[in-house]
């Protein structure tokens, strides 16, 4: 139940990091910004929407990482579990009689 939580958050961060990233704008636009592009009037201010979006990809970033390294712990420990519970040595060995057995469902003509 824990991994299914853990996976959906997983996606919806995965989703938001893409969505932040699509929004922000590269280092060359901010060459517009200085020859009055109406920057200033924005909700954010003059400078306030890139840093706020920076802080916000960075957290969603965080969190993105910190449910990756959980979902490959459950993971990794519920493999080690299933595991467990067969041994190379508690595994039958087949009789040479079982071996010579054609078991092959290939007519032979």
């Amino acid at each position: 139940m824990t991994f299914q939580i853990i996976l959906v958050v997983h996606v919806l961060l995965a989703l938001g990091l893409v969505g932040l990233i699509l929004i922000q704008h590269g280092k060359g636009a901010d060459a517009g910004a200085a020859f009055g592009s109406g920057a200033a009037g924005s909700v954010f201010g003059a400078r306030g929407a890139h840093s706020f979006l920076y802080k916000l990809t960075a957290i969603l970033a965080i969190c993105f990482f910190v449910t990756s390294i959980s979902l490959a712990y459950f993971a990794s420990n519920e493999r080690s579990v299933a595991d467990s519970g067969q041994s190379i040595m508690s595994q039958t060995i087949m009789s040479d009689d079982a071996l010579d057995e054609d078991t092959s469902e290939i007519p032979s003509n």
